[in-house]
């Protein structure tokens, strides 16, 4: 009797294939585009000495502290109630692009403030009633002057600058009629009252 061959054996050699190269790593996301910063050095005032006066005591209203500086975090606030209406990214824009804690932790003097304000008053992005009304009429789905309250709370917690439920509520006090509508040229009267 033969010797059983040994099935193993009796295979031929594969040759050894070369390992795929590896795939290409993948580029890295581009940076997201920092907007830069405002050069505030190069800002021209041009506030009266009574403008100037009026301003230098709502600065100081914001001044918890008695050095006559306030937190970043606080400048966007100021400007509001001087009757600006900055966005938040304007406001950081022009204080250089703080992170969360420069926000808390740094403060500006009412000098260094002054050119930021002027930088907002001066900016070409000031929207006016009709463009409010403009934005509020696409959610104006019967063309009856109204939008639903329901619907204009979900964009406001979810679009732009997105708005906390207190802010929420705190702006649509009032404004609702019995069916849950909002009369948008009124609302808008009324948040630029505020």
């Amino acid at each position: 009797m033969a010797p059983k061959k040994d099935p193993k054996a009796a295979a031929p050699a594969k040759k050894a294939e070369p390992a795929p190269a590896p795939a290409p790593a993948p580029e890295p996301a581009p940076a997201p585009a920092k907007v830069p910063a405002v050069d505030l050095s190069a800002v021209k005032i041009e506030f009266s000495a009574d403008q100037v006066d009026d301003y230098r005591e709502s600065f100081g209203l914001f001044d918890r502290v008695g050095d006559n500086k306030v937190a970043f975090k606080q400048v966007a606030d100021i400007m509001r109630a001087l009757g600006q209406n900055p966005t938040n990214k304007e406001v950081n824009r022009i204080l250089g692009n703080p992170s969360a804690d420069d926000m808390t932790g740094k403060r500006v003097d009412f000098e260094g403030f002054l050119p930021m304000l002027q930088t907002i008053i001066n900016s070409p992005n000031k929207a006016v009633f009709e463009d409010y009304v403009e934005g509020l009429r696409v959610f104006d789905k019967e063309g009856n002057g109204t939008v639903m309250g329901a619907e204009l709370r979900i964009v406001l917690a979810t679009l732009g600058e997105k708005m906390t439920e207190v802010e929420i509520d705190s702006l649509m006090t009032g404004q609702e009629d019995e069916n849950g509508a909002i009369n948008y040229e009124a609302f808008v009267k009324h948040i630029m009252s505020v």
